[in-house]
């Protein structure tokens, strides 16, 4: 791993199931510090299971997981304070402000970044008295983002982050991501963009029914398939999710 020797999150082994249903079948994962790692995959491919493990809001049926040189079910506080999660639909109560939904939850950090100068970063700066439930979508996701920043992590979780956001607005978020990087800010994502996952990933994995189908760097994996036909890495993924599907 040409980021760092240090690992920010190492999954071995990890198991997950409801029921009969195997949602995660023993997956391995390692992410360097200062790296920005994808996870990608159709939904119900396990990607939300694994990360809810990773965070230790739930607890898995069998393998080990270090965030940081944490346990997340052990340390969590401890790690609370060092990470930010974004979710593609993040909840906000009802008929609270802009302002008030940052200061919620800029309280529950002892330290941690003004939350007046992410707003400005992500073009909210006037909206800080408009009832969230009055944002447009992609003002929403840019929100969340934002409080996301709050604890000024050093692991952030991004769930789909640029659903909802204009081309523009897009490519701006992904400037920023770049700058997180460089600060050392380790990244883990999910996206259903190609280009995003491109432009942005380090290295990802494409997970498939539970296990890791493919994983390297954009680059490698493209090269890898371009032997079948693949000239990009929707290609890539495409071709996966056609084994995917033929099963």
């Amino acid at each position: 791993m040409n980021k760092s020797a240090e690992k920010a999150l190492e999954v071995r082994g990890l198991k997950k199931s409801y029921g009969k249903l195997e949602a995660v079948k023993g997956i391995d994962l390692e992410v360097g510090r200062g790296e920005i790692f994808g996870l990608l995959g159709h939904n119900g491919a396990g990607k939300s299971t694994t990360i809810e493990c990773v965070l230790g809001t739930r607890m898995p049926d069998a393998g080990v997981i270090s965030v940081l040189g944490m346990d997340p079910a052990k340390d969590r506080k401890k790690l609370f304070s060092r990470i930010g999660v974004q979710f593609q639909q993040s909840a906000f109560q009802d008929k609270i402000r802009v302002a008030e939904a940052c200061a919620v939850a800029a309280a529950l950090y002892e330290r941690g970044k003004d939350w007046k100068i992410l707003l400005a970063r992500f073009g909210l700066e006037k909206k800080v008295r408009t009832l969230v439930n009055e944002l447009s979508g992609g003002e929403k996701q840019k929100l969340a983002i934002a409080i996301a920043m709050i604890p000024d992590p050093d692991l952030l979780f991004l769930d789909e982050l640029t659903t909802g956001l204009d081309p523009q607005a897009r490519r701006d978020m992904w400037q920023y991501l770049s700058s997180l990087r460089e600060d050392g800010v380790t990244i883990m994502l999910t996206s259903h963009y190609m280009d995003e996952v491109d432009f942005l990933c380090d290295r990802i994995a494409i997970m498939k029914e539970g296990r890791i189908a493919a994983q390297g760097t954009p680059a490698s994996l493209v090269e890898e398939a371009s032997v079948r036909g693949a000239k990009n890495l929707e290609d890539v993924f495409l071709m996966h999710m056609e084994k995917e599907t033929a099963q």
